[in-house]
């Protein structure tokens, strides 16, 4: 790898010269721009303007344009002879938890690799420190014109750079954050995990770039004269989520199905608790999980509407059921107070039986107990 930089990291009082180079590279396929008539290519060619010549890249240098529209010359000694630094030293100036910075502070990262065997030792001490500590450190180095932020963390065996933005280049949010008012529900949050649960973790080394590849086939295709590939039929992305729990649940099942898991239980359960019923009502039961759609709201005080001047076929049946029921009722309480009345009528009589005899047995016993009075001679 080429070094794009040469200097040193300045550790306190320690100084440990270092290369800096480029730890990305860029795999994407770049295209010339070509007339469209003839297929010629198009170049942009440099010309002075008080010339009117092309000029070659040794013969452009660099100059700032003052608001008058004057050009002010600055060469690369210039920059170079700054009174700061940074110019061409990395200076450490805090260490803190990798957790403080935001990845959006985030921007290019560099190797810093040892620049020559009397650096071997004090780059060694740092990276272990680094990693003693977890922590990262904070610097501040020039480059392409301006003095920058880094971040120096380790890597492997390697200290890595990552550039950092100032805090001043970081947007706020406020513009683009969504509405405030709109709110979520916990069936569709507990859908949420689900979904993230099943997608589960994935190795980066494994993901690629599927579009570089189409590219490159389509390229490989056009080169050869063959047919170029077409796109694979599928569904539109994009339009208006009318069912933001049907998605969520649609997605689960497809997330299991891809994974050869088994669908329906889980998915099927949340369904009937979002439609009222009892878990596992739809789908639950090891069916296919569809979503149960929400029968349409009526208002009760909305009347059915009347055909041809005649009730509806649904109101008849409710009012000749009403009817029906009354007639029913009005002879359940007929024979109710029917065999009410036969009762009391008996209880009544048994109740009289009851004197008369109790009447006749006091009478016996008291013409038994009165003695019979003699005749006189």
């Amino acid at each position: 790898m080429r070094s794009i930089w040469n200097g040193a990291i300045s550790f306190g009082l320690v100084s440990i010269p270092i290369k800096l180079v480029n730890a990305t590279e860029s795999h994407s396929i770049s295209f010339r721009q070509v007339h469209l008539d003839d297929g010629g290519r198009i170049r942009y060619r440099k010309f002075c303007e008080l010339e009117d010549r092309e000029v070659t890249g040794g013969e452009i240098g660099k100059a700032y344009e003052d608001g008058d529209g004057s050009l002010i010359p600055v060469t690369d000694e210039d920059l170079a002879s700054l009174p700061i630094p940074t110019t061409r030293t990395i200076e450490i100036v805090a260490f803190v938890p990798a957790d403080r910075i935001d990845p959006l502070q985030m921007d290019t990262a560099y190797y810093l690799s040892a620049n020559g065997v009397p650096a071997t030792k004090p780059y060694i001490l740092l990276r272990e420190a680094l990693k003693r500590s977890q922590k990262v450190a904070i610097a501040k180095f020039a480059l392409r014109g301006r003095e920058r932020l880094g971040m120096l963390r380790v890597v492997d065996d390697v200290i890595a750079m990552h550039g950092l933005l100032w805090p001043d280049e970081i947007r706020g949010t406020d513009e683009v954050a969504p509405d405030a008012s709109v709110t979520v529900r916990d069936q569709e949050l507990d859908l949420a995990d689900a979904l993230m649960d099943t997608l589960g973790e994935v190795d980066l080394a494994d993901l690629h770039d599927d579009y570089r590849e189409a590219v490159e086939e389509l390229i490989a295709a056009k080169a050869s004269g063959e047919q170029a590939p077409a796109a694979p039929a599928g569904e539109k992305a994009g339009g208006k989520v009318l069912d933001l729990m049907a998605a969520l649940e649609k997605s689960v099942r497809a997330a299991k199905e891809s994974r050869g898991e088994e669908t329906g239980g889980a998915t099927g359960a949340r369904a009937g608790e979002r439609t009222g019923g009892k878990a596992g009502e739809s789908g639950g039961s090891g069916g296919s999980g569809e979503v149960t759609p929400l029968p349409a709201r009526r208002s009760a005080r909305t009347a059915p509407k009347a055909v041809g001047g005649k009730k509806s076929t649904s109101t008849a049946k409710k009012t000749a059921a009403k009817k029906t029921a009354k007639r029913t009722t009005a002879k359940q309480t007929s024979g109710t107070t029917a065999r009410t009345a036969t009762k009391s009528t008996s209880e009544r009589a048994t109740k009289g039986a009851a004197k008369k005899t109790a009447a006749k047995k006091n009478a016996a016993t008291a013409k038994k107990a009165t003695p019979r009075k003699r005749a006189s001679a």
